[in-house]
């Protein structure tokens, strides 16, 4: 049987895409699975280049004709490779690509043949089945993040979708939500998991420890500084850094933070040596930044480098429903530590925590299931069990007042100590008698700007 003058019908009865192209790129046929796929006609795009079609699995080397400029006429053919194509109307559809080359008689490149295989369907499947998955396993929680809520199961989708990037992400949230759980899922479900995910509290640190903590220091940077040590920046090289509480970095720290993540490189503190750093930047922050730039505190070019993607982590009082399911989880956890056999809670006790506003959230709530532990010996956790404040057995529900006097007293004890010692708070620390975390929490406490206020 001759096949040579049936393969215009071979063509056209093809499932899959196929293209042949020139030496230059330009396609010269398509068969009808090509149209379908793509969504244009053969006479719209036969004598087009074919980067018109935007494959990301493309490799164009550079210009010219044939092997100069496209990898496939380099290498011969392609196998079995994923890839996205963009179709008429500007969505794209995942396809699997074959391709070989076309020669004469005399071994020079004619063209290239491709085929393009739909897999559009096959992929939605496997998201269902993922999805499915998810959804059946909550209880066990989404890398370490417990609740079904719609809430939740909305933000899960946010992390699969910006963990595929290398986008930097901001989350949002109060105290006690879990924004560090957050960050570690977006790290988790990303190429970089297997590369280290690193820390760092901005609240923790002054200035200038803060800066030799991101950027490490050589020795003799400073006093104390015996050795030269890397810092969290290099630390986490290849993998992700997540900047807890990033609105409380000083403005002389975040110019130099602006421009590691912009130039992707650190200079240690006392070195003027470029570094190059692979990093993934998430930054967390309970506090309203807009707020901050208004008021001078924080850079909006910064602001603009590191809100690319925001997310969101919802307060425990908009999904009750996940209550149950956290509180047997801690449940679990403080049995196998206490060697307790408690078995969960009483509806009455279930109730309360139900109907309790939950102002330090998760962590509160953690916090609560230990107390309960103390004093439950076995069995069901019940209400009287519970923290009074919970329980509501206790004026501690409602919040006292503060005592504002004593507070204006300290306030102004504590600014005259950091005057006198010039704004050094070990300094002010010995002339108060009280530790140096003290006085930082008290500075943090009162909302006193050491360059402004003293």
């Amino acid at each position: 049987m001759d096949l040579a003058r049936h393969w215009k019908t071979i063509f056209k009865t093809l499932m899959d895409g196929l293209l042949v192209v020139d030496p230059a790129g330009k396609i010269v046929a398509m068969n009808p699975a090509a149209e379908r796929l793509t969504g244009y006609r053969a006479d719209e795009l036969v004598g087009k280049s074919c980067r018109m079609l935007d494959c990301t699995g493309c490799d164009i080397i550079a210009k010219g004709p044939a092997e100069k400029w496209c990898g496939l006429y380099a290498r011969g053919n392609v196998r079995a490779k994923k890839c996205l194509i963009t179709n008429k109307d500007h969505r794209t559809v995942n396809i699997i690509k074959n391709a070989s080359i076309l020669r004469d008689h005399d071994g020079r490149i004619i063209g290239a043949v491709e085929t393009l295989t739909d897999m559009s369907e096959i992929v939605q499947q496997q998201q269902e089945i993922t999805s499915l998955r998810k959804t059946l396993h909550m209880d066990e929680g989404y890398h370490g993040i417990l609740g079904k809520s719609p809430g939740m199961q909305g933000l899960y989708e946010l992390i699969d979708n910006v963990a595929m990037t290398e986008s930097p992400v901001m989350i949002y949230g109060e105290s006690g939500t879990g924004k560090e759980l957050v960050a570690r899922a977006v790290h988790e479900a990303s190429a970089r998991k297997s590369g280290p995910f690193i820390k760092v509290n901005c609240a923790a640190l002054n200035e200038n420890l803060l800066e030799s903590e991101l950027f490490g220091h050589t020795r003799g940077a400073y006093t104390g500084a015996e050795r030269t040590r890397i810092g969290r920046f290099e630390a986490a090289h290849g993998g992700t850094i997540f900047l807890d509480e990033i609105g409380d970095i000083p403005l002389a720290t975040q110019v130099k933070l602006l421009r590691v993540l912009e130039e992707k490189e650190i200079e240690r503190v006392g070195d003027q040596t470029p570094i190059k750093v692979d990093v993934r930047v998430i930054s967390a922050t309970n506090k309203t930044l807009e707020n901050l730039i208004e008021r001078d505190l924080f850079r909006e070019d910064l602001y603009f480098r590191i809100n690319v993607f925001p997310l969101s982590c919802p307060p425990l009082r908009e999904r009750r429903e996940d209550i149950p399911i956290i509180v047997q989880s801690f449940i679990r956890g403080n049995n196998s530590k206490s060697g307790k056999k408690i078995l969960g809670l009483t509806p009455e006790a279930l109730e309360k925590l139900t109907a309790y506003s939950w102002p330090g959230n998760v962590r509160e709530l953690r916090n609560a299931v230990e107390y309960a532990f103390v004093l439950c010996p076995s069995g069901g956790i019940g209400v009287h069990h519970l923290p009074p404040k919970i329980a509501g057995t206790s004026v501690e529900c409602v919040e006292p007042a503060r005592p504002k006097q004593g507070d204006d007293r300290q306030r102004l004890a504590l600014l005259e100590a950091l005057r006198k010692a010039g704004g050094n708070q070990s300094e002010a620390a010995r002339i108060l008698g009280v530790s140096r975390v003290t006085v930082w929490k008290r500075i943090k406490k009162y909302g006193i700007r050491l360059t402004a206020d003293i």
